[in-house]
């Protein structure tokens, strides 16, 4: 009777062995099918295929022949499963443990030892493949999938302890997880073992490259170009898909740019883009790359590749079905300079790097081609300015404004301008509570009075350009009115109170105000209106003692008053002022207002205040 239950036993076994296998081959299949929704619906078939067989196999007694069959049939539906959905789910680290648990049964070990978490069940479990040779090589299969879990989910930890016990080094002697990944040594496939979609060896190899791909790119991001150049080169030369060699070579890139190599990181970015279409990443670096070299043109074509190539959606072959090391890479980080955003935000680069390089009318149809981008999509919100790698939609409006002023299209920058006004308008009424969040660094809005005040600011420059002075002062008189309703609190106080973001309001406020004063001012000493001029431009020494130019401004018209003295003894504050720290100076302003502030910067106010140095009686020249 015993023979006949051996017997049907077998070949039991014999059916769930040939189903997997079957199943294997119908994966295989699939992957190498060149329609999609066939590929997929094999591919769906197999793994439901694989879980009915994996709860056949689970509704029984474990048994030691039964054991290295289950957990291959574990191991191919989390291959399966997780390729399909491109990611890790819980669910298959409670396969990872329902699989242990199973292996512990059959030494009769429950109880308690049940309750443990998966890190002390694969203690126990390896420790058992002692006695149970033939489950080894599964074992060691279905580690690879719990290292690469781990891994997924940053848990390095979990993952080193692991990697020591299946080492069989208890010590700890190697801190290092790359040399612990490289230690592993799984042991072979036996010929007549169950199919698999993919062995330990194979999983191995991915975690490899995934574990020095990470750790190569987290210290790039940190500033540690010399430690990443040798986990890259780890991963370089080991089995590398060619999508993540594109964002490998594209790193070595930047390591090397930043290293002081750049006809190497020039080599590599150009081996990026001949690796694979995704070009973005290595064109972002190339841009960076001709800045730092001072290639102007060869930045702004990068630029306007890398638009280019973020508008063609980006195609690649359908992944195999296996762990892959994209599945075991965490999600891009803002900081990483493989991070090249969207279309818009490329435009956005392109466009304010065309502004910053004094290229006017490139500027003005980068910035108008973006606004219609941006505006063609949802209505955005007002919101302040995100992290990079771009403003928000109030402050695209004013560069774009600065370009077309620049570009001499004052009629066209008034068009925006009101545009933007028209946003804004209903904001108005609830300045007073916005200035106050301004100050205070909070949230809501608080960008929005700058950008209202700016907007007139703008506006009155276009007058300005147009010819109508009398239309230029109301604006900039606007502009003040609005600046002046609430005053910043004190720099300390607001440094220690407001945090970053209300210093660098009251920064900006105060360089606004400075910019509406002396642009103010500048049109009545057009109109031959001196002494409202002088008021002007000493209202601005008193609000932005920071501003030279300010300084320099109303030097020149106290000295066309013939009011000398009070010339000279403003000279010696500008020497001063030179020899000192420059306030302000670590405050990054927005680029709409930069741009404004070097159209009212005098190019010759050095040469002029070196004129008036010498022209001071020699008693006073120190």
């Amino acid at each position: 009777m015993s023979r006949q239950t051996t017997s049907v036993g077998s070949s039991c076994l014999d059916l769930w062995r040939e189903k997997n296998d079957r199943l294997v081959r119908q994966a295989k299949v699939a992957q190498n099918s060149g329609l999609t929704l066939r590929r997929q619906q094999l591919a769906q078939d197999a793994l439901e295929g694989l879980r009915g067989l994996l709860h056949s196999l689970q509704g029984l007694p474990a048994a030691v022949p039964v054991l290295p069959l289950e957990l291959t049939v574990i191991c191919n539906f989390i291959i399966l499963r997780a390729s399909l959905a491109q990611g890790f789910t819980e669910d298959q680290a409670q396969d990872i443990q329902r699989g242990l648990e199973r292996v512990l049964e059959t030494q009769e070990q429950r109880g308690p030892r049940l309750e443990q978490g998966l890190r002390e069940l694969w203690d126990s479990a390896l420790r058992a493949s002692c006695l149970l040779p033939e489950l080894l090589s599964a074992l060691h299969r279905l580690a690879g999938l719990q290292a690469a879990l781990w891994l997924s989910a940053d848990r390095l930890g979990d993952l080193a302890l692991l990697l020591e016990t299946l080492n069989d080094s208890q010590s700890g002697a190697s801190e290092d997880l790359l040399l612990l990944l490289k230690t592993w040594s799984p042991p072979a496939e036996e010929l007549d073992a169950p199919l698999t979609l993919q062995d330990a060896q194979g999983l191995k190899d991915v975690l490899l490259t995934a574990f020095a791909y990470r750790r190569g790119l987290q210290e790039l991001i940190t500033g540690n170009p010399e430690k990443a150049l040798s986990s890259l080169h780890e991963v370089a030369s080991g089995l590398c898909p060619r999508p993540v060699l594109v964002q490998v070579y594209t790193a070595l890139g930047s390591c090397h740019r930043k290293m002081g190599n750049p006809q190497r990181a020039l080599l590599y970015l150009v081996a990026a883009l001949k690796e694979g279409s995704a070009w973005g990443p290595p064109l972002l670096e190339a841009s960076r790359l001709y800045q730092q070299l001072g290639d102007t043109t060869a930045e702004l074509e990068s630029l306007e590749l890398l638009v280019e190539a973020l508008n063609v959606p980006y195609s690649s072959k359908a992944p195999p079905f296996l762990i892959e090391v994209e599945l075991l890479l965490p999600p891009p980080d803002l900081a990483s300079p493989l991070h090249c955003g969207t279309q818009s935000q490329a435009k956005h680069v392109l466009a304010s790097r065309c502004l910053q390089t004094g290229r006017a009318e490139d500027a003005a149809e980068h910035y108008l081609d973006l606004l219609a981008l941006l505006l063609d999509s949802s209505e955005p919100r007002f919101s302040p300015p995100p992290s990079p790698p771009g403003p928000c939609m109030p402050e695209v409006f004013l560069e774009a404004a600065v370009a077309l002023i620049q570009a001499g299209r004052a009629q066209d920058a008034l068009t925006l301008c009101e545009e933007l006004l028209s946003r804004t308008s209903s904001l108005l009424p609830k300045m007073s509570r916005l200035w106050e969040n301004a100050r205070k660094g909070t949230k809501e809005l608080p960008y929005c009075p700058l950008w209202v005040s700016a907007t007139h600011l703008l506006q009155g420059q276009a007058w300005v350009q147009l010819g109508a002075q009398k239309v230029a002062i109301s604006e900039f008189s606007r502009c003040l009115e609005l600046l002046f309703r609430t005053t910043p609190e004190e720099k300390e106080q607001g440094a220690a109170s407001n945090g970053e973001q209300g210093c660098k309001s009251d920064v900006a406020l105060q360089q606004l105000r400075a910019a509406a004063l002396i642009s103010r001012g500048l049109e009545w000493v057009a109109s031959g209106q001196d002494t409202k001029a002088l008021q002007d431009f000493l209202l601005g020494v008193q609000m932005c003692p920071g501003n030279r130019d300010t300084y320099f401004h109303l030097h020149q018209t106290l000295k066309r008053l013939d009011r000398r003295d009070e010339a000279t003894a403003l000279w010696w504050r500008l020497e001063a002022q030179t020899k000192g720290p420059q306030e302000d100076a670590t405050w990054s302003l927005p680029l709409y207002l930069e741009s404004y502030l070097s159209w009212i910067r005098p190019s010759d106010r050095d040469a002029f205040l070196e004129e008036f140095r010498t022209s001071l009686p020699k008693s006073c020249d120190l």
